[in-house]
């Protein structure tokens, strides 16, 4: 499952202000009548990054998010995202794809070329494929499995066929991953490349250059990139960029004190409050998707009341979740409505926002029924069966802080909650895979995949042994779900996956109908229409982070920590 994270502050300029403001200069003149600021060629950008030094290789960078923030100015991808989630041209200038969704040809920029002077071409792409598929990539064995099912052909030296073995609308997500010299590594192993020289004198087509290492007492302490002249979106504004390395984010906030660089890339909550305090800062903060939700089992025999919609919503009603954000977790997040992202392509404006409302949830849940037994308790009950149950969760301190406030803010409804913590590999063995489990927090991390597809969670067919944990049964529900997942046109997939989900059963509820979400610092209900809402998913997203960006590797494992990405 992945996670929606929103949780990190930028300091100083991003790297993201560098590529929207810096990288392009399509047109530096004013228009006529415009007012404002203009971009200079020019100067020098330096930056804290958190972490190390591994290796300056896309392929190798997954465990490395150092890595990856400076791998994402040296190389280029095929396809990249906007803030919407919309594929945009990258070194692919641009793409069709056949009737039956199973075809996709790429032309890549005719002037794109290696650092080195070298034309890249599409069997850079083809090299590049073939090294992500190998039995010693570091990707995930899904991964490798779905590029191992895929045809790829060079047509021509510029234009680039992937053959795919069924429709899959998601699949420009895959296109996001850094190509690599065929002319430097061909030949080169993948299980030779994890030691080969070319990680520490990269190589690649991106708009800055590798320059130099900068070391102390033998040691390397940063990096430095330079401006790649022959870059095919035009050289970039900024002359240098100069990455700095610190153990952890206070090391990096003293950096910028001692003007040893002029941004962080990433602030965490030890030192968000001196952020915050610091005069004459930028801060820059994004949403991140890292989803932390609450499952409810469905088909637990002992448990019936959570088949009821009116239960399930009054659980959503009886949280105070802005709260929850304001005091656990220092602001950095904002209250969910879908699993889907404010201001992405599918977002649903009319999704349906359900606020905290303590009395009319014990307004419903009296209407249902449950009432305290005569001999008193402190669960309501209904012929025989109490709202009492189990919520599981990862077993650490930002996890446990809060269990401990869902449950008194359920209790205070009627409701026992009997908060759990287990190691994560716990979690999912014996109760999430097995579906052995009452209630779960749990987080979803999609910061690697930017198409919205909530099919391995919410669908029919991934019930029994798939991701669908909460085990929703709804036949119309799936059947949006599956058509949106193969149909490459963007507006049918929005109102396939979005407003007419909404509309099924006449803004009903479902028969079945799912899970509970929640997480940290805000909260929305899974799934894509209003009807989903009444499911009471309670999710978290959380804000800041900006070196996760969009990124495309789709696969959505539980998350086993509150960590940013």
């Amino acid at each position: 499952m992945k996670s929606i994270r929103w949780q990190l502050i930028l300091l100083g300029l991003s790297l993201i202000a560098i590529a929207l403001l810096l990288w392009s200069q399509q047109s530096a003149a004013p228009q006529a009548g415009s007012v404002g600021l203009q971009p200079v060629s020019g100067g020098l950008y330096s930056e804290a990054l958190i972490g190390s030094l591994g290796r300056l290789n896309p392929l190798l960078d997954i465990a490395n998010p150092a890595d990856r923030d400076v791998d994402r100015l040296l190389y280029s991808a095929l396809i990249k995202f906007d803030e919407r989630g919309v594929p945009q041209p990258d070194l692919a200038e641009s793409w069709g794809i056949s009737a039956d969704g199973k075809a996709y040809n790429l032309s890549i920029r005719p002037n794109a070329v290696w650092h080195d002077g070298e034309a890249v071409t599409s069997d850079d792409v083809l090299f590049t494929v073939d090294a992500l598929r190998s039995e010693a990539s570091p990707l995930p064995d899904d991964i490798k499995e779905m590029w191992r099912q895929i045809q790829v052909l060079p047509l021509d030296a510029k234009t680039i066929q992937f053959r795919l073995p069924a429709a899959f609308a998601p699949f420009l997500d895959y296109l996001t991953f850094g190509i690599l010299p065929k002319h430097l590594l061909g030949g080169t192993s993948v299980e030779a490349m994890q030691n080969a020289p070319f990680n520490l004198q990269p190589i690649g087509s991106g708009p800055f250059r590798f320059e130099r290492f900068l070391s102390e007492d033998g040691q390397i302490v940063g990096v430095s990139l330079r401006a790649f002249e022959q870059y095919y979106l035009g050289r970039p504004y900024i002359d240098e960029v100069i990455f700095r390395y610190y153990p952890d984010s206070t090391a990096a906030l003293n950096a910028y004190r001692a003007k040893e660089v002029l941004g962080i890339s990433r602030v965490d909550e030890p030192i968000l409050k001196d952020v915050l305090a610091e005069v004459g800062l930028n801060l820059y903060t994004a949403r991140l998707p890292s989803l932390t939700l609450i499952f409810l089992n469905l088909n637990h025999p002992d448990l019936p009341f959570f088949q009821d919609v009116s239960i399930r919503r009054a659980l959503l009603m009886g949280l105070n979740r802005q709260r929850m954000i304001d005091v656990l977790r220092g602001g950095q997040a904002i209250i969910a409505d879908s699993v889907i992202l404010p201001g992405t392509w599918a977002y649903y404006e009319e999704t349906e926002r359900i606020p905290y409302n303590p009395e009319e949830a014990l307004n419903l849940i009296r209407q249902a029924g449950y009432t305290f037994p005569p001999e008193g308790g402190e669960a309501r009950a209904k012929d025989g069966v109490a709202l009492r149950f189990e919520l599981v969760y990862p077993d650490s301190p930002d996890y446990a802080e809060l269990a401990e406030s869902i449950a008194q803010s359920w209790a205070k409804l009627g409701v026992q909650v009997t908060p759990k913590g287990v190691p994560f590999e716990t979690l999912m063995s014996q109760y999430l895979e097995p579906r052995s489990y009452q209630a779960a927090l749990v987080e979803l991390n999609f910061t690697r995949s930017p198409d919205p597809d909530p099919y391995p969670f919410w669908d029919q067919a991934q019930m029994d042994e798939g991701q669908n944990y909460a085990q929703w049964d709804d036949r119309l529900a799936s059947e949006y779900l599956e058509k949106a997942r193969i149909t490459p046109d963007w507006g049918e997939r929005a109102r396939s996956g979005g407003r007419r989900g909404r509309g099924g059963r006449g803004g009903g509820t479902p028969r079945r109908p799912g899970p509970m979400v929640s997480g940290r610092g805000a909260a929305f209900p899974c799934g894509r229409s209003a009807r989903e809402a009444r499911l009471g998913a309670l999710v978290f997203a959380a804000c800041g982070g900006f070196a996760c960006g969009w990124e495309g590797w789709p696969c959505a494992p539980l998350r086993r920590g509150w960590e940013a990405r």
